[in-house]
């Protein structure tokens, strides 16, 4: 009788799991204009109302209920579900591709828990495992977290971009941290003879030193330094350019009445998203062209995407009237700055190694020995 009862939830549970499946998919897609929009406390307060019923729920699965019961507790949570997925879908009315990623992730956050909750629940359901009893309430717990986050979600298209923005800079701090911990190489003293004494044994920290040779290869020349250094103080520049950018944008937000919903406003903020990747994404690759042999075309191919990218930033700074930019104009202009003298160090590393291949050549055709 008991697994029949619970093939019957399990059949139920499908039923719901489906409905859910579709509501979701409505999420996906862009809500229709004629929609009304609701403010996202509102679906945090409809959030907040599943994460109640969820501990419910949890305290009756875990117990010993009747079948009925939980045919209603399903029916009930699922419906609050359902709404709960429509009010975060009349939320993204003008909302740009970066909220509304954020308010799909967070919806179905939410969705997937309940999912997990409900199919432990269905599961254990006639059984007497303990284990299972006890990680109903643990599940549930999911639940109520994921419902709770809802309030860290970005509520507008400003704090969506500029989060975003902020991860970005993230990875360009750990790009900065390891070019800071790159070495010129040492060099000897010719004077003093390093030459190991025959008729002494080698010692455990010569094997070690053996054993940690592959860092030796990440030791740079002094010209490879040189541009190392360039680099750290573009990277570090960029960052400050990003960090004024961000402060841009909390400036725009913190105006009396921010057109959020406006397209223009959200396709310069999106613009914006976009360059400061693509600029993440050169300091990535700058970072790893650093590593001897430096790969200079690359590098030199790296600080003119910057530039360019950062000159679009301004053309899209612009286009927000009534705001004060200066400061983060200023920070550009910087970057400019530090940008070119990598390119002149970069350019200057180039020459060098073609009057060193040059001078090479000289020598091969005279027929002189190198050795």
């Amino acid at each position: 009788m008991g697994k029949k009862e619970q093939e019957h939830l399990n059949r139920i549970f499908v039923t719901h799991l489906n409905t859910m499946h579709e509501t979701f998919q409505l999420l996906e897609d862009a809500p229709p204009s004629s929609l009304e929009k609701v403010d996202w406390q509102d679906v945090v307060t409809l959030g907040g109302q599943v994460s109640k019923q969820a501990t419910i729920a949890g305290m009756l699965w875990s117990g010993a209920p009747n079948m009925k019961e939980l045919e209603e507790n399903m029916g009930v949570y699922f419906n609050l579900l359902q709404g709960f997925l429509l009010l975060a879908h009349s939320n993204k009315i003008g909302a740009g591709p970066t909220l509304s990623s954020y308010i799909n992730a967070s919806a179905k956050h939410v969705a997937d828990t309940s999912y997990s909750f409900f199919k432990e629940a269905v599961s254990s359901f006639g059984t007497n495992s303990k284990d299972q009893k006890l990680s109903i309430p643990q599940l549930a717990g999911t639940v109520w977290e994921a419902c709770d986050s809802l309030k860290k979600t970005p509520s507008t298209n400003y704090t969506a971009v500029g989060r975003a923005i902020t991860q970005v800079a993230v990875s360009m701090k750990d790009v900065l941290r390891e070019l800071k911990e790159l070495k010129p190489a040492s060099v000897e003293d010719p004077t003093i003879d390093n030459t190991p004494d025959e008729t002494t044994a080698p010692s455990e920290s010569d094997d070690d030193a053996d054993d940690e040779g592959g860092d030796l290869g990440e030791d740079l020349s002094p010209e490879e330094m040189k541009i190392a250094e360039s680099a750290i103080i573009v990277v570090s520049d960029t960052l400050t350019a990003i960090k004024e950018l961000i402060r841009f944008i909390t400036g725009l937000l913190r105006q009396s009445k921010p057109a959020d919903n406006d397209s223009k406003s959200v396709d310069s903020l999106e613009g914006l998203l976009r360059l400061c990747k693509g600029i993440g994404i050169q300091i990535d690759e700058l970072g790893a062209c650093l590593y001897p042999p430096q790969e200079i075309p690359a590098l030199k191919l790296g600080v003119d995407k910057i530039s360019d990218n950062v000159r679009e930033i301004q053309a899209e700074i612009r286009k927000f009237e009534g705001s004060s930019y200066d400061s983060l104009f200023q920070a550009c202009e910087c970057l400019a700055t530090s940008l070119t003298k990598m390119k002149t160090e970069l350019d200057l590393s180039e020459t060098r190694t073609k009057m060193q291949n040059l001078a090479v050549s000289s020598w091969d055709m005279k027929g002189n020995s190198l050795l």
